[in-house]
């Protein structure tokens, strides 16, 4: 697109400003210039693309994905990761700092990764940095380079190369990120004596008691105080055990810089109709019972959980263990980075939420999280022309063919869900269409944060 051109996006229901209304966004540069809802003529603009009665809202963005790359890219990789966020109205992701070799938890690691990722993305992505054992010297080093804030486990996360924090290392880690605007993520679960390993593997069950909400509770009120303490913001993710809100509300309400996310997942499933041996379930925290899952949405409703993300945590196959059905020794994590919008979409009315829920708790909330926006999340004059233009009232089904991730296994296989994605678009880009598929070159990039200049663009 040349500079001097003006593209218009025309549609019956464009969701801008809180409302649903007929409207033309016009773009320039990759931005958008205005949004005019009466008084535009077709001829001042050198493309027009008229969607109808279609839904344009502002892109997903994702603040929960595992890439994987480099390293296990086997698992994942930016090429597929970000096919199918554009395919599912996602139009930027952040990338967690683990499972990729290196992990990025120093600056090496971190300038690793975005040469790995360069010239990959679909759609544009920015990085979590990481909080490990020993690394405190280089939080600030990455944070200047460009990520967006750090995650940290309170309990093994699986892998050996991203060891978890025990308090000592946490006090030194928020008191090095005192006076910056970084913001640290909790993976939420301590050991404790009560999630031994008992019954038959195969049964959900098994697994749902070895991982009992004590271990996300007890977790939550050592992140309440911390940050209470140091007043650094801090954000618990996928948040699976309602019981663990009290807390955080309390937290909250004693003036913590605290925020909480959860997952389509415990949102969508719930542990009565998981069945035995089918791995692809299995996630940590575990998906819990639908009294849990109520009181998730309940949480929403309120404003007591703040956003919700996929947490595309996936693996290859074989690790799924699904041969053998066993609960206890399969990897955990779900893939479901491509379908957040449709899921979301296909409960929230059952629980009296709406599309301007779905904004704020997929879009907007998100963006503040990763500290953009102020460019992604809304439809707004000087914000990037990210929208993903979709029919809320068609359903499709999940099956293989449809999904661009890599490893094409999902809990959701054969579900049908409601909100169907004709066109995502990147700072005025296409990046994916309906009946053509995926842009035939990578056209995202990297939104980096910049201590000194918080507008920094590509």
């Amino acid at each position: 697109m040349m500079a001097t051109e003006k593209t218009a996006y025309i549609s019956k229901r464009v969701l801008v400003d809180g409302e649903v209304r007929p409207a033309c966004i016009e773009v320039q540069n990759g931005q958008v210039c205005r949004v005019l809802t009466k008084g535009f003529d077709v001829k001042n603009y050198s493309k027009v693309q008229d969607v109808g009665n279609l839904l344009i809202m502002p892109g997903v963005v994702d603040a929960h994905v595992h890439v994987n790359e480099p390293g296990r890219t086997s698992w994942e990789g930016y090429t597929t990761a970000t096919r199918a966020a554009a395919a599912g109205g996602i139009t930027t992701i952040v990338d967690m700092p683990l499972n990729s070799i290196p992990s990025t938890t120093t600056l090496h690691a971190f300038r690793t990764k975005l040469d790995a990722a360069q010239n990959q993305c679909f759609v544009d992505v920015a990085f979590w940095g990481g909080i490990v054992p020993g690394n405190a010297g280089e939080l600030k080093p990455m944070l200047n380079a460009g990520v967006v804030g750090f995650k940290c486990f309170l309990i093994h996360s699986g892998v050996d190369d991203f060891p978890h924090v025990e308090r000592a290392d946490l006090e030194t880690a928020l008191q090095t990120l005192q006076g910056t605007d970084a913001t640290v993520l909790f993976h939420a679960e301590v050991d404790c004596a009560c999630n031994g390993t008992k019954g038959n593997p195969e049964e959900y069950r098994t697994f749902l008691e070895s991982r009992p909400a004590i271990m996300e509770e007890k977790a939550i009120e050592l992140v309440c105080e911390m940050c209470l303490k140091y007043k650094v913001k801090c954000h618990i993710v996928h948040l699976s055990a309602a019981s663990a809100l009290p807390s955080i509300v309390a937290a909250k309400e004693k003036g913590a810089p605290l925020t909480v996310e959860t997952c389509h997942h415990y949102l969508s499933l719930n542990a009565e109709t998981v069945p035995n041996g089918n791995t692809l379930y299995k996630c940590c925290p575990p998906i819990r019972e639908k009294r849990n899952q109520d009181l998730l949405w309940d949480g929403l409703k309120k404003g007591h959980i703040d956003m919700v993300v996929s947490d595309h945590s996936p693996c290859t196959p074989d690790l799924k263990l699904l041969d053998r059905g066993d609960f206890m020794a399969a990897w955990g994590g779900v893939a479901s980075v491509q379908f957040g919008l449709s899921l979301f979409w296909t409960n929230c009315r059952n629980y009296g939420m709406d599309l301007f829920d779905m904004v704020r708790l997929m879009c907007e909330n998100t963006a503040k999280l990763a500290s953009i926006s102020h460019r992604k999340g809304a439809i707004r004059p000087g914000y990037d022309a990210d929208f993903v233009i979709w029919d809320p009232d068609v359903p499709f089904e999940v099956t293989e063919d449809r999904i661009y991730y890599k490893n094409k296994v999902s809990p959701y296989m054969g579900r049908t869900l409601q909100g169907r994605v004709y066109q995502t678009v990147v700072r005025g880009n296409t990046v994916y269409a309906d009946d053509a598929g995926l842009n035939s070159s990578p056209q995202g990039g990297f939104v980096l944060k910049s201590q000194q200049d918080e507008k920094s663009k590509l």
